[in-house]
């Protein structure tokens, strides 16, 4: 926290516990009612600070973090074996400790645990029953990428996925307008180029690339409510959606988000990120070795591939969330670089949305 200057520094501090309050409570109807003898299958996230993860004679011994003051402290156990243990453990920024007994312990009871930094970019995923490769899928990949054919079918597939996913997280999500109907007719027309065999993968890239421009112009309508009676100030850019990319940046970047709309798309794509990392490397696939994107020391450039087309359906849900409710600007953090920072218990709801 010493990295940025909430601007509730400016504001009465009970705001800011009765936003933290009222996710508590919004998370706990988000969760998946499980039938009898069901493991649960919600994810258990944390945040906050003073987060803590330790075996406790032959336990799983948890006490959540604290965003806000006052706060009662949240603690769970976990016995091996036990049906209320998550199939997935989120760290969301905040700050805490855990020992190496812990993972060992997870990694037993088949527990992914990931961590997700204040930015929305992934810091670690540790899967809960290990990376064993399947050959016969590594070989696949591996073949995939090197063959200028196979690669050119796997990328347009994905894009055109992409782009029909596109289409109707617009026609549902967003109101009528030129810009929505000109990023649809642009998407079509990529679906139509595609399909007609496209040269390589860089004119795969350059359409997808076109289209996601149309696409998110056509965001320049959307406009965030506020609640009125905060006495939390906001930057004027906050009021509106501008573009995908940080308006701070030299250079059209999509990390360091400087909007709510923007930070909250950050972590939404960091959660789908590492489910679909977890799922992938149990069936067996290399992360590291991507067709479509190509592969950097330590990214999961596979798992790139297959966030393509996903992220028009998480776009859904943040537009949704963003036009069905009044924000607060409690929920949100000023950085003085200007980067915008979820509050803790906001990013938990983005999470269990996603």
């Amino acid at each position: 926290m010493h990295q940025s200057r909430n601007i509730i520094e400016n504001a009465s501090n009970s705001e800011w516990a009765i936003q933290s309050e009222s996710w508590i409570a919004e998370l706990v109807k988000l969760q998946k009612q499980r039938k009898l003898r069901e493991r649960n299958p919600n994810p258990l996230i944390l945040s906050g600070h003073g987060n803590s993860m330790r075996i406790d004679k032959g336990t799983l011994l948890i006490k959540e973090g604290f965003t806000h003051y006052p706060q009662k402290q949240s603690i769970h156990r976990f016995f091996p074996g036990d049906l209320d243990l998550p199939p997935v453990i989120m760290l969301l920024d905040g700050s805490g400790s855990l020992s190496f007994e812990v993972l060992s312990w997870l990694s037993e009871q088949s527990v992914s645990l990931i961590r997700i930094k204040w930015n929305g970019e992934i810091a670690i995923v540790c899967s809960g029953g290990g990376y064993a490769a399947d050959q016969g899928k590594v070989d696949w990949q591996r073949e995939t990428r090197s063959d200028p054919k196979k690669r050119l079918a796997f990328s347009s597939d994905l894009i055109t996925r992409k782009l029909q996913n596109s289409i109707a997280t617009l026609q549902k999500h967003l109101p009528q307008s030129d810009y929505r109907q000109k990023a649809i007719e642009r998407a079509t027309r990529g679906i139509d180029e595609l399909s007609a065999k496209p040269i390589d993968i860089e004119f795969v890239r350059s359409i997808e690339a076109q289209c996601a421009s149309a696409y998110f112009k056509s965001w320049n309508l959307l406009k965030p409510q506020w609640k009125a009676n905060s006495k939390f100030l906001i930057p004027d850019h906050w009021k509106g959606y501008r573009a995908r990319t940080s308006v701070h940046q030299s250079k059209p970047v999509n990390f360091n988000a400087t909007d709510p709309v923007n930070a909250m798309l950050n972590y939404a794509y960091a959660v789908k990120q590492s489910q679909l990392q977890i799922s992938s490397i149990g069936e067996g696939y290399d992360p590291t070795i991507g067709v479509m994107h190509h592969g950097r020391r330590n990214k999961p450039a596979y798992i790139f591939d297959l966030l393509e087309p996903e992220r028009p359906n998480v776009d859904a849900v943040i537009l949704e969330f963003v036009q069905s409710r009044k924000l607060s600007p409690a929920d949100f953090i000023l950085r003085k670089d200007g980067v915008c920072r979820l509050s803790p218990g906001l990013a938990k709801i983005i999470a269990a949305m996603i």
